[in-house]
């Protein structure tokens, strides 16, 4: 069977698809820098990786290490990314470095070592802000949403004549809004993938995940996703906080179903693609909170609406998932109260340092929260 190498593999997601891809007879190769802010300051393996795994401990941006690792390596899912819309707003040389000369490192490293494939996972923040649909009936791209408007805490979406937006599932042919450098980057990421792989004859294929969630996060971690900072909030018995009214709309799809996504992904003949990958359905970010704090046997803990707006935030963003069912065969499978009770079983064992307000005070003192 095929050799995988997987960056960032240590991770969240990657550890999911390690496993997946082991069960499937796969050999699995994974580099990782075990960065702290995921795997804290001792920097060891996490608990949850399957020892079948090979794991080299260096950075995507080391040729070196790149050059090491793609040595008899069939096919690469490329997920080593530094991960948060906010800590990219003020971590910018890093982010840049880690997510966009890193993945060309990489891409460098693939023109000695050419593989059968490369999936390399993007990001639904390539979106701004998601389709919708005016009162014309008519398919818009939202424009950014002012600063003036967000002090003022008009938070909904708006036409230029004022009239209110409706959000609609977001296709893959949106042309992406870059609010944000994670969105930057991530874009950066799939197009030097597809553009590099178009040029030396590597099939090449993009995975833009929204909203995973799910065991093996990184709960100390408070520029994660949001299901996890909410549990280390909970854990620690205090409310989940939540910006804006809370009525924001994401897409949560489960990191086994992300798992499943990547191995299509690896398997398919599609080249030069960009994909979805989530539920297709919406929910508001206060309804997740007050979710996750009823499983985790917590419900008193209600969400703490901050009234309060972050640089590089959107309103709105869920899936259109129908080109991802036609060409990779992919469709989440787990329900979301199913999840949620996963997730709340992970998270029974666990203990995380709550982050959060720290987090929100470094981004408000930069004047990136108001």
């Amino acid at each position: 069977m095929a050799r995988v190498l997987i960056t960032g593999g240590a991770g969240f997601i990657g550890s999911h698809v390690a496993e997946l891809l082991l069960a499937s007879g796969y050999q699995v190769r994974i580099l990782d820098n075990l960065t702290p802010q995921v795997h804290g300051a001792s920097q060891r393996a996490p608990d949850y990786l399957n020892a079948d795994a090979e794991l080299i401990v260096g950075d995507v941006c080391d040729a070196n290490a790149v050059e090491r690792a793609l040595r008899g390596v069939d096919k690469v899912l490329h997920l080593a990314s530094s991960v948060g819309v906010g800590q990219s707003m003020y971590d910018i040389v890093s982010y840049v470095q880690t997510n966009e000369v890193g993945t060309a490192t990489l891409l460098e490293g693939l023109m000695k070592h050419p593989v059968s494939r490369l999936v390399v996972a993007s990001s639904m923040s390539i979106y701004g802000e998601g389709l919708c649909r005016d009162p014309s009936g008519a398919l818009v791209g939202p424009k950014e949403r002012e600063v003036a408007e967000l002090r003022r805490g008009q938070w909904e979406l708006q036409d230029s004549q004022g009239n209110k937006l409706t959000p609609l599932p977001t296709p893959e042919s949106k042309q992406p809004a870059l609010s944000s450098v994670y969105a930057l980057n991530k874009y950066a990421q799939e197009r030097l993938c597809l553009m590099v792989g178009k040029a030396y004859r590597i099939p090449a294929a993009a995975l833009r995940f929204f909203n995973v969630y799910g065991p093996n996060q990184a709960l100390s971690n408070p520029y994660t996703g949001v299901l996890a900072i909410f549990a280390a909030r909970i854990l620690n018995g205090r409310p989940p906080m939540v910006f804006e009214d809370g009525r924001q709309r994401r897409d949560f799809v489960h990191v086994s179903d992300v798992a499943k996504a990547c191995k299509l992904a690896l398997e398919s003949a599609v080249d030069g693609e960009t994909f979805n990958v989530g539920s297709g359905q919406s929910r508001s970010v206060a309804s997740v909170a007050e979710d996750l704090a009823e499983v985790m046997r917590r419900p008193d803990l209600k969400p703490q609406i901050t009234g309060k707006y972050r640089a590089g935030d959107i309103r709105h963003c869920f899936a259109d998932v129908e080109k991802s069912r036609v060409q990779l065969g992919f469709a989440a499978s787990v329900d979301f109260a199913e999840g949620l009770a996963q997730l709340a079983d992970y998270l029974a064992g666990q203990i995380a340092e709550d982050q959060v307000e720290k987090a929100t005070e470094e981004l408000a003192r930069r004047g990136l929260v108001a």
